[in-house]
């Protein structure tokens, strides 16, 4: 079904954890391939926004975040962009005290600082693989035991 969500347009709205949460497509249709690897879940929107959601009640929604940025930001184009987008980066996430900080080495952290004046497409590589590691060996697990995931399987199953 559509969704009647206020600002919604054909997406579909499933209720999470007594919130409404809207999907681009039903989610349905691909959450059971999900509990195949963590790339399946990073891999489709729903999954993405599926696996926010129980980041969010973990409060550590910024890896997620964090590695979307990431992988926006290796299809960036132009220069200016890149720099612009480089400092977004690193001053919501990277920088000690960030906002949503994440939870890397202080090596990798130091070395991301030098060189954010001259930022590549490959600045975050480094961080990006220790945050999917981390979401990989840490957090997938527990969301393919969450309510989150564990109530839209069980609506796939009823289908």
């Amino acid at each position: 079904m559509y969704c009647t969500h206020y600002m919604c347009s054909k997406v579909h709205c499933v209720q999470l954890k007594g919130r409404l949460c809207c999907f681009p497509k039903d989610p349905l249709d691909d959450v059971e391939t999900w509990s195949e690897s963590v790339d399946k879940v990073l891999g489709c929107k729903a999954g993405q926004i599926a696996l926010r959601e129980f980041l969010k009640s973990e409060y550590s929604e910024e890896n997620i975040l964090f590695w979307l940025a990431c992988e926006d930001y290796k299809k960036i184009k132009t220069i200016p962009e890149m720099i612009s987008t480089a400092n977004r980066i690193y001053s919501e996430f990277v920088q000690t005290e960030a906002p949503r900080q994440i939870n890397i080495d202080c090596c990798t952290r130091e070395n991301i600082t030098k060189n954010i004046s001259q930022p590549t497409l490959t600045s975050f590589d480094t961080a990006q693989k220790l945050i999917y590691s981390l979401m990989a060996r840490d957090c997938y697990p527990r969301f393919l035991k969450s309510e989150v995931y564990q109530s839209l399987l069980r609506r796939a199953e009823a289908r």
